[in-house]
């Protein structure tokens, strides 16, 4: 093991060292800082649907979540909603009167025991100096099990 002397000590702990160090930090991280923020995370999703439904005669079952996020650009009122199951996107619709939340059907065969699906956000957000620009933003994968009764 080896001992550093107090010379060394003093000197890594100097104001001017730290100085140092934090000036090189901030010139590191300042330019990055507005793509950051630009890009920080666009939103979380909450998945209001029960892990296991009954079967039914029709096949579709319904899904429903929530969509927030704090990003400041973003245009509500351009938001549309998806579900994506095997690379087939099906529309969902916002829900009356909640905010933010949204509903749609997913199909499962007759003969298939679940289906593997994940929620997809369009909407636009405000750029600086340009006109909106679109961007999308998917769920985690979530798996529905259909059981029978």
């Amino acid at each position: 093991m080896k001992f550093r002397s107090s010379v060394e000590i003093q000197t890594l702990q100097s104001p001017s060292v730290c100085a140092t160090l934090g000036s090189m930090i901030w010139k590191t991280f300042l330019p990055l800082l507005p793509l950051l923020l630009l890009t920080s995370c666009a939103g979380t999703f909450t998945r209001l649907t029960p892990l296991q439904q009954p079967r039914n005669a029709n096949n579709l079952y319904p899904v429903e979540a929530i969509f927030n996020s704090s990003q400041q650009s973003l245009r509500w009122d351009s938001v549309q909603a998806f579900v994506l199951v095997n690379g087939t996107l099906y529309p969902m619709r916002p829900v009356p009167i909640v905010k933010n939340r949204w509903e749609g059907l997913v199909p499962v065969p007759a003969g298939a025991n679940g289906v593997s699906y994940r929620f997809k956000f369009d909407y636009l957000y405000n750029n600086f100096g340009t006109d909106p620009s679109p961007n999308s933003i998917f769920s985690p994968l979530y798996v529905l099990k259909v059981v029978d009764q």
